[in-house]
């Protein structure tokens, strides 16, 4: 290749509105479904998530991807006129037609970008990291801005408690670009995986071209999200890592050499597990499922951009970002800052 790909900028945004595990026990109880702080807490890590306001025009879904977006270009001192190619990563768009992308390069005022985006779930920002990663080394894009970015509280199925203690709303944005192939900062490879025949452990059934829905399909709130979530939690572990340990040892590292591991947010009691199994000490994973929730495609990089922003993260490091979502979807990508 005659070129590599390095993250020069990040950012995220949240919406303003907080909601606590008793805000969460408050709404479930008016479908009359019990729980309580103590639960919430104990079975995800979570204590509060944030959830936007759907008549608030400044807290869509692509405008807090321009949020997220515009911290991470003044981090790379570029504006959006550098940018070539927008990767939009959500499964909770503005508008079926258009993309939330074009959305975002609308607002944000990226002209000579083209822009796209891509449905990978909670996979979704290392899906995308990984798709600019591969265009600026083919020399056909210089600068990339991946975002990451949810509103998925409208997809919240309130007469299930395993998926309404769990999600929340944000976005995370980064900017990529050409750096010379060993040059010391850059992403170091990208390893996915899809296997559609696990699509029933996440989905929802109305909605799309093959189930419209009806008033009868809105009743039976065919539109909100169902999870088993038993067997996501055991496939979840699995393949987050199965995917660290590759994304290592394909580069010849061991867990040793890792200075940070920036897990998918799901559920703090999934981090645990696959940091026992990799045997990567707590202290080199970063963590903000507590204060936000499972955020999908948001929540890598809102993790990465609070740990680039207070310092943890630092040049000459390796890190590991690492993920799973629906599909089912896989992934882990290593990166030397």
């Amino acid at each position: 290749m005659k070129y590599a790909a390095k993250i020069i900028g990040t950012g995220c945004a949240f919406p303003e509105r907080r909601m606590t595990n008793n805000d969460i026990v408050n709404r479930l109880e008016e479908e009359d479904v019990a729980t309580d702080d103590r639960w919430i807490h104990e079975r995800t890590g979570i204590r509060e998530r944030r959830f936007s306001d759907p008549s608030n025009p400044e807290e869509r879904n692509s405008s807090l991807g321009v949020a997220a977006a515009r911290k991470a270009l003044e981090m790379a001192g570029r504006t959006p006129e550098d940018v070539d190619q927008i990767i939009y990563a959500t499964c909770s768009p503005d508008t079926l037609l258009p993309s939330t992308a074009c959305w975002f390069q609308h607002k944000i005022g990226a002209s000579r970008a083209w822009a796209m985006d891509l449905n990978a779930a909670c996979s979704g920002f290392v899906y995308g990291l990984a798709t600019a990663d591969q265009f600026i080394k083919s020399g056909q894009t210089r600068t990339a801005l991946v975002v990451g970015a949810e509103v998925l509280n409208p997809f919240i199925n309130w007469r299930d408690r395993g998926t309404g203690i769990l999600f929340g709303d944000g976005a995370g944005a980064a900017v990529v670009e050409r750096t010379a192939p060993e040059a010391p900062a850059r992403i170091l490879s990208s390893h996915l995986l899809s296997d559609g025949n696990l699509w029933e452990l996440l989905y929802i059934p109305a909605g799309g071209s093959s189930m419209e829905l009806t008033p009868e399909r809105f009743a039976e709130n065919m539109h909100k999200m169902r999870m088993n979530g038993k067997e996501i939690f055991k496939v979840a572990v699995r393949t987050l890592s199965e995917f660290a340990n590759r994304a290592l040892e394909s580069n010849g590292f061991t867990i040793d050499d890792l200075d940070w591991f920036v897990p998918h947010q799901a559920n703090y009691r999934i981090i645990e597990a696959v940091v026992r199994r990799i045997g990567c000490p707590r202290e080199k994973v970063i963590v903000n499922v507590d204060r936000y929730g499972n955020t999908s495609a948001a929540t890598i990089p809102t993790a990465l951009d609070e740990a680039v922003r207070d310092g943890r993260i630092q040049a000459g490091q390796l890190i590991l970002l690492d993920c799973f979502g629906a599909g089912l979807t896989y992934g882990a990508i290593l990166i030397r800052w």
